[in-house]
């Protein structure tokens, strides 16, 4: 997707600008039929219509139904408050044709950006016991309890939305790599199957068929991953790889360059220099949920320059910058998946030799930072509550898909098309069994 550093046309970003989102897409039309364009732009202004609608799909609030919402989700919420945080920014919305369109979790980045209403905000409470189990486990391997090895059962269901006569689907599946080993195929919704080499980047198991249900069931074994680092016996990297630009996303920027630079001013280890940018990173960044990951031209630049963004957000940034003070640093993902549920969840690995690659957290971090300890836990260690499916961003399927995905980026919920192009899915997460070895 290197095609993304071509700039739209100034007359369509002047319009998006404006919220004119109507008549910006009949000037991509226009531009199209242009027969001067390079293939290039060519591809870039295909990618700017379904930019286009993805933003709109992640506003879908006016500010009748924003006010309405905020007002179910939050204790005693009241009009003036509303208007209130809107006013001091704490509200994300964008003009559209002229009117104000309310991002679809609003709410919860309230409460992640105003500490006063984190517990006026109505709370899932499988979550709020997931996170006291995984709190607990944390202070148990902070106080020098062993590591523990989990085996674990798990089943992702894609159900298609959309209507065609036939699919193809592209569901996560477990590579094993580092903390992970003896993945199992146990069950499959289809007899024909496609099952990507464990050497993928981003693992799949794939099908096609007529049918609007495909599931995946599987096991494997995961290890809590704790390391002892000695700063004084780090040595002078020598891995190559994981160190240059990957456009659009892994750019070294001038601002990120100097911020960078700022951050690990003086020091020359390379573990002491990551541990800077993680602290820096995990201290500065607050949680808060985005638009989906293909509406941003540059996440890290985004992240560093508004401090906030996701678990991948994050983790980007924190490789970015790695790679810029020349440490190899790369992308894991998959699900945060524990007893009680599973989510997706991204994060990030970085290379210190002659320790090999490291885990680092960085949302779980900073969500931990008036914790010291837990805090820091999550630099070079990593909890046994995850499954692993991709160990690299914005990397293709194998086979590969012939529309764009809708996350092209990362993959943990799975993704469908027809031959018409790319379809609607909904997706459920099992966890069936989470037992220790």
């Amino acid at each position: 997707m290197d095609f993304l550093i071509c700039k739209i046309p100034e007359e369509i970003e002047r319009e998006e600008k404006r919220g004119n989102f109507g008549l910006a897409l009949k000037l991509i039309e226009k531009w199209l039929a242009d027969e001067r364009i390079t293939e290039i732009q060519r591809k870039r202004l295909m990618y700017e219509k379904d930019r286009i609608n993805k933003l709109l799909e992640s506003y879908p609030f006016d500010e009748e139904s924003a006010l309405k919402q905020a007002m179910e989700l939050i204790d005693s919420f009241t009009y003036s408050e509303f208007y209130q945080l809107l006013g001091e920014g704490y509200i994300d919305y964008i003009v559209v044709e002229g009117k104000k369109k309310f991002e679809e979790h609003f709410v919860q980045n309230i409460g992640f950006t105003v500490p006063a209403y984190r517990e006026r905000i109505k709370k899932d409470p499988v979550s709020e016991k997931a996170r006291e189990l995984l709190n607990k486990r944390l202070e148990q391997l902070t106080e020098g309890n062993p590591a523990k090895r989990y085996r674990v059962r798990a089943k992702i269901t894609v159900t298609i939305k959309d209507d065609a006569d036939n699919f193809r689907v592209w569901l996560p599946f477990p590579k094993e790599e580092f903390q992970v080993c003896d993945v199992k195929l146990v069950s499959a919704s289809h007899r024909d199957y496609f099952l990507a080499d464990n050497r993928a980047a981003q693992r799949t198991i794939y099908f096609e068929g007529k049918e609007k249900e495909y599931f995946v069931e599987f096991e494997y074994t995961i290890n809590e991953w704790i390391n002892k680092v000695d700063p004084e016996k780090v040595e002078e990297n020598d891995l190559t790889e994981f160190l240059c630009e990957e456009p659009p996303h892994v750019l070294f920027t001038p601002y990120l360059k100097l911020l960078t630079n700022e951050v690990v001013a003086g020091e020359e280890n390379p573990y002491l220099k990551a541990k800077k940018i993680y602290d820096w990173v995990t201290t500065h960044v607050r949680y808060s949920y985005v638009r989906p990951y293909a509406t941003y031209e540059n996440i890290p630049q985004y992240v560093a320059e508004n401090l906030k963004g996701d678990c991948g957000f994050q983790a980007l940034l924190f490789i970015t910058m790695c790679r810029i003070a020349g440490i190899p640093a790369r992308w894991q993902s998959g699900w945060y998946a524990n007893p009680l549920m599973a989510s997706p969840h991204d994060w990030a690995l970085f290379y210190v030799k002659p320790y090999g690659w490291l885990p680092a957290d960085l949302s779980f971090g900073g969500a931990r930072r008036e914790n010291e300890k837990l805090r820091s836990f999550y630099f070079g260690n990593l909890d046994g509550f995850r499954m692993v499916a991709n160990s690299d961003f914005m990397k293709e399927f194998v086979p590969k898909p012939n529309f764009l995905r809708f996350d092209p980026t990362d993959n943990q919920l799975g993704e469908a098309e027809s031959s018409f192009g790319k379809v609607k899915t909904k997706s459920r997460i099992e966890i069936i069994s989470f037992e220790e070895i």
